[in-house]
């Protein structure tokens, strides 16, 4: 690579889960600390940084894709292109070799080391850089300045569990939770920035564990508890869960702290015990129903939301009506479903029994149709209620507003308010995927 001007302007690209969106948001504030520009809307950014998702196959070569798009808009002049996150991390040598218009790829625990990377670019070299010491990366990043309405704080990283289908034990590392001190004073950072909901993030949140200043051990549970403290603060949500890591604390924290949204995220991934078997889950179908009776039992209007996998090597036809019979039983408020995607290195992708992709495209559209019918009677049993809206962003016609429900239901009304208001809003029409309200008066101001 030529050697080329330090970048002014940058450009953030997040792909995939929350937890991503969180570290992109941090990448730009480390990059905006060291005196590099957002690029203004409409204008190409001298800096492009790609920040990957892994976890499915398209998502993968999506970002291929997009690098071969800004070499291509740039002509003489491309910007510098960093990747980052799990791609980076699985794929950095291969990236290298197959993209060179790349200047540099850094893992998602070394992205604290950017400008590093950056300077290393402008002087004509391309870096690699997938170590993994999470603490590190975290204790390097600048404070934050500002904040949307809702933000996220990523409290715990990577995962144990190796399902058999999944990646993140290899791109984010075995799981490590943040030390509980630094976690209040970034809740309370964010706070002071203009946040009103955090949303704490995890690969699997709610393996969170730490101790509090007097050397109490503490739960999930007991940061909530914590963070719920901070005056300022009107909400608090998590994300995303395992079954094995829910504690009696964590399920009776939703009926006693009335900052904890009434929303649970909490994959299954299949209805069958022999697929979950095989998935190495390590929970039967029968157990998740339970868990989420005694959730329901600790606050009955909580909704509930998850995740599946249809054709996952072996899945047969009755396999998936299992799968089809636990959806029913549950009556999701929303639920998020993928085709099975092979991932290279993972042990379902050497397994027997394959499912055709014509398959899984078909039970696909079948589980998502009782999913959207689940959620569509969801928002339809909520029209009459009211309720507070935290109030996100302009809607698209003038003078209307959207935000989130306490159920995270997208909610549009119009009227006197301003983004970061909360509101008390009664919910008039409900549509598939969100719903209109009537704005009656502003809660908080």
């Amino acid at each position: 690579m030529r050697e080329r001007d330090t970048p002014r302007t940058f450009r953030v690209k997040s792909f995939g889960c929350q937890m991503n969106v969180y570290d992109g948001e941090r990448m730009a504030e480390l990059l905006a600390a060291e005196g590099i520009a957002p690029a203004p809307e409409g204008e190409e950014a001298d800096l492009v940084v790609l920040n990957t998702c892994h976890i499915r196959e398209k998502a993968a070569e999506k970002v291929y894709s997009d690098i071969g798009r800004l070499v291509k808009a740039g002509g003489e002049h491309p910007p510098m292109i960093a990747v980052a996150g799990c791609v980076a991390q699985a794929e950095g040598e291969e990236i290298m070799a197959r993209a060179p218009g790349v200047g540099m790829v850094v893992g998602p625990q070394a992205y604290h080391r950017l400008p590093e990377l950056i300077a290393r670019a402008a002087k004509g070299e391309r870096a690699t850089d997938t170590d993994m010491p999470a603490d590190a990366k975290f204790a390097a990043l600048p404070a934050r300045r500002k904040s949307a309405p809702s933000a996220f704080l990523t409290v715990q990283e990577g995962c144990d569990k190796f399902c058999t289908y999944c990646v993140v034990p290899y791109t984010r590392g075995a799981e490590i939770s943040r030390p509980f001190a630094e976690l209040v004073r970034e809740a309370e950072g964010l706070v002071e920035a203009g946040a009103r909901e955090i949303t704490l993030l995890g690969q699997n949140v709610n393996a969170w564990s730490g101790s509090d200043s007097k050397g109490h051990s503490l739960g999930l549970d007991g940061l909530i508890r914590a963070i719920a403290k901070i005056p300022e603060l009107q909400r608090i949500r998590y994300t995303t869960s395992h079954p094995n890591d829910v504690s009696q604390g964590l399920i009776a924290v939703h009926g006693e702290v009335e900052k904890l949204m009434p929303y649970l995220h909490l994959p299954v991934q299949s209805g069958s015990d022999r697929v979950l078997k095989a998935m190495n889950r390590s929970h039967t179908a029968e157990g998740y129903l339970r868990l989420l009776d005694r959730f329901r039992a600790a606050r009955p209007d909580i909704a509930l939301s998850g995740d599946f996998i249809v054709g996952f090597p072996g899945e047969t036809e009755a396999e998936f009506e299992q799968t089809l019979q636990l959806v029913a039983e549950v009556r999701y408020a929303q639920a998020f479903s993928f085709k099975y995607s092979p991932r290279p290195g993972t042990p379902a992708a050497a397994m027997e029994g394959q499912v055709p992709r014509e398959v899984m495209d078909e039970r696909l559209q079948r589980l998502q149709a009782a999913i959207n019918r689940d959620q569509l009677a969801f928002n339809r049993a909520s029209v009459g209620k009211r309720c507070s809206v935290l109030v996100e962003r302009k809607g698209k016609h003038p003078g209307q507003w959207l935000g989130k429900s306490p159920w995270l239901q997208s909610v549009f009304f119009e009227g006197d308010a301003a983004i970061g208001d909360l509101v008390e809003v009664e919910l008039a029409e409900a549509g598939p995927n969100s719903l209109a309200g009537r704005l009656l008066e502003t809660a908080v101001a």
